[in-house]
């Protein structure tokens, strides 16, 4: 992937927004429904949902997310897996402003064979609400135990439909997502099904024990410990995700945010220059140069205005870059940036101390940078946002 400079990211951000309504594309795949008796099931309904819709963001789709779609199942009185009629979907569609809506059944058969082995059959179709046009059935019968590869099978299959002039071949599509067990799958979507963060834990590090190969899991279990400020395990876990997750680019991201709170500071500058190369959002430009002034690196600055030209509205980068040339001795220019930090929030105690000490020149204290306020760091990140907004400026150039 090309480097792309903050401000070219912000022209991106800002052609975006231009499009009118509608003109953006937005997908949205819908929990597969359980023709099955057993309701035991109900998780395959969410796998294949979930690892659908992941297949699609990673490739800079931009795909509505669970919170929204549970929240209009709630609204609209839609008990979850269970058979939709047509009309039912393009009302969910229309009420959510999709512009194609993923959905499907399955149906598992042989379970209770006694000394067979169960299969499943899948059937999807990708609906146009707006058109009320839908593609024809992508099906697949396979054993169970084949879940994970049929469920690659099937986003290519929906992705392909989606984007019919993709230079992505099949084979290559499918290599990125991993083959897994069966187990470990059912531990890890019921783990994202779990309210409590204690069973959460539970389920996912069953899935990885049942699978070490298997990547999803264990940036769950980063960000769990994360959560809970367990920085040195949420590190462990987080440097496990493999480049092929979904999730690669937020573990990149919250891997050296744990490092950071740990005080390695080389390793988590390690972890945000790395980003910075693929993901260049002013969040991890911001975050680069915070563990580039911990270490009094003469870098920082420069992170830090890469950051701020990417959006000058926020007080966090007129803070940082402030901080780097009060640092620096640059006191007249620190000064600007504290003032700014200032006319965005009157309260803001440490900018005040801050700019009052670039007016005296007073530069750092015996103790060195830690021994002062230290730079901030942004923890709001999402490596789809990017590559939505670049796949939909790439879109309209075809």
């Amino acid at each position: 992937m090309r480097w792309l400079p903050p401000p070219a990211l912000s022209a991106l951000v800002v052609f975006t927004l231009l499009i009118p309504a509608g003109r953006a594309e937005t997908h949205l795949v819908l929990p597969f429904s359980n023709l099955s008796q057993d309701r035991k099931l109900d998780w395959i309904g969410e796998s294949i949902c979930e690892n659908v819709a992941d297949a699609l963001s990673a490739e800079g789709l931009l795909v509505l997310d669970r919170e929204g779609r549970i929240e209009m199942y709630g609204r609209m009185s839609l008990r979850l897996y269970a058979p939709l009629t047509r009309a039912t979907v393009i009302k969910i569609g229309e009420a959510l402003d999709a512009d194609h809506v993923v959905h499907g059944q399955f149906l598992v058969t042989g379970a209770a064979a006694p000394g067979g082995k169960a299969s499943i059959r899948i059937a999807a179709r990708v609906l146009d609400p707006r058109l009320l046009r839908q593609s024809a059935e992508f099906a697949h019968t396979v054993p169970l135990d084949d879940l994970a590869s049929v469920q690659a099978a099937l986003a290519w299959e929906v992705f392909h439909y989606l984007r019919p002039r993709t230079t992505r071949s099949e084979a290559d599509f499918t290599e990125r997502r991993q083959a897994t067990r069966v187990d470990a799958l059912e531990n890890y979507v019921r783990g994202l099904l779990s309210p409590s963060p204690e069973q959460r834990h539970r389920l996912f590090a069953q899935a990885a024990r049942l699978d070490p190969g298997y990547s999803q899991p264990k940036y769950q279990l980063g960000r769990l410990h994360w959560a809970r400020a367990s920085y040195q395990l949420a590190s462990e876990w987080l440097k496990q995700v493999a480049p092929s997750d979904p999730h690669f680019s937020d573990a990149v991201f919250w891997l050296g945010m744990s490092r950071y709170k740990l005080g390695d500071f080389a390793g988590a500058e390690d972890a945000f220059a790395k980003l910075a190369r693929e993901i260049p959002l002013n969040e991890v430009f911001n975050n680069l140069g915070a563990s580039q002034a911990r270490q009094d690196r003469p870098g920082a600055l420069e992170s830090f205005r890469k950051a701020l030209e990417g959006d000058e509205s926020d007080p966090v980068y007129h803070f940082n870059a402030g901080y780097a040339q009060w640092r620096l001795g640059l006191y007249e220019e620190a000064a600007d940036r504290f003032r700014a930090v200032l006319d965005r929030d009157a309260g803001d105690t440490e900018a005040t101390v801050m700019l009052g000490r670039c007016l005296k020149k007073s530069g750092a204290r015996l103790g060195g940078a830690r021994a002062e306020p230290g730079p901030r760091l942004k923890e709001n990140f999402d490596a789809t946002v990017y590559r939505q907004l670049k796949e939909m400026v790439e879109s309209r150039k075809n």
